[in-house]
């Protein structure tokens, strides 16, 4: 029967262990440190030769002292360094373009596949307001104070004249209509982050922020509609609104996963859910800042200089079909083949 190890053993034999190869470790951790902080070429050719071995001297060490059960700390350090190690010579080391190009290619598309359900719920959301405060202003025309403030309609209520509400649409210097396009654009920005933002709250502000997002549009709608001026809006609004519409629903449906996740976070903890759910969030909300860049370019130039009807409905909904089609139909393999 074997003596029990005495407590003076096992630290001989950890001084021992640390003596012979501590050395190795620390040069390993140098030569890491050095290349990840500045690049392989501040490394010699022999350090550069030296790091492959330092790593598999490294992961022996680790070995050794998981097997005898040595000192925790050791054992958690010595887990980094390999970690890092392991990252450092075998894992993909991209550029700056190559991020980017995969961020076009796989991360952003990926995201929003993988928010579909919430988007679809977002959307709805958006036209259940939209024709909430479109029947309440058809029935009460007071709704529309309520909904859209006063200084902010500048007459454009339900008691403006059809040509004054008609000239708007086509007069690139109407105060107006381009105070309230200024509004809209700022409005839906602040809509988006928000709704995103807030989504950790079990989704319920992502919820009303969405829908009150679809009043104002739909109580903006009833005015025009009412004197015949729907489908003149409608192009006025879709040149830009196709995109700037899309992307808030895309911000309010990476809300709701997050806020979904939170609440029902499945066989994860809520804080292990919340985490995964916000990488894909976090993907789809940069994607969101481009295509509200891109509204705001449509907004500010596309609107003011095309007056055809039929041309702002075709390069509104050629913008949404562009996104569609780049969203939803194609799809890009990790080795790059479409």
């Amino acid at each position: 029967m074997n003596a029990p190890v005495s407590a003076d053993g096992v630290r001989q034999s950890l001084a021992s262990f640390r003596s012979d190869r501590e050395a190795d470790w620390k040069a390993f951790d140098d030569l890491l440190t050095r290349a990840e902080k500045r690049s392989p070429k501040s490394l010699t050719d022999e350090e550069l030769l030296s790091l492959p071995i330092l790593y598999r001297s490294t992961l022996s060490s680790l070995s050794v002292a998981r097997a005898t059960s040595l000192d925790n700390a050791l054992i958690g350090y010595l887990e980094s360094l390999c970690l890092r190690g392991y990252f450092y010579l075998y894992g993909a080391r991209r550029g700056l373009i190559e991020r980017i190009a995969a961020f076009f290619i796989h991360d952003w598309p990926e995201a929003i596949r993988d928010l579909w359900r919430e988007t679809l719920v977002s959307v709805g959301l958006m036209l259940v307001g939209a024709v909430a405060a479109f029947r309440l202003v058809a029935s009460d025309k007071t709704w529309f104070d309520a909904i859209i403030p006063a200084e902010l309609a500048g007459g454009r209520g339900p008691d403006a004249s059809v040509d004054w509400l008609r000239s708007g649409l086509y007069d690139s210097g109407d105060g107006y209509l381009s105070t309230f396009a200024a509004y809209l654009f700022t409005h839906n920005v602040q809509v988006s982050i928000l709704a995103f933002a807030l989504g950790f709250a079990l989704s319920v502000p992502t919820v009303l922020l969405i829908l009150m997002n679809g009043c104002i549009l739909g109580a903006m709608f009833q005015v025009y509609w009412s004197k015949g001026l729907g489908f003149e809006l409608g192009g006025w609004l879709v040149i830009h609104g196709s995109t700037e519409l899309f992307a808030i629903a895309i911000a309010g449906a990476a809300g709701m996963r997050i806020g979904t996740r939170i609440a029902f976070p499945g066989e994860l903890t809520r804080m292990k859910a919340a985490a995964k759910a916000g990488r894909v969030a976090a993907s789809a909300m940069v994607g969101v800042a481009i295509m509200l860049l891109a509204a705001g370019l449509l907004e500010g130039f596309g609107r003011q200089t095309i007056t055809s009807d039929l041309a702002r409905y075709a390069i509104g909904g050629g913008f949404l079909a562009l996104w569609i089609v780049y969203f939803y139909l194609i799809r890009a393999d990790r080795d790059g083949e479409a």
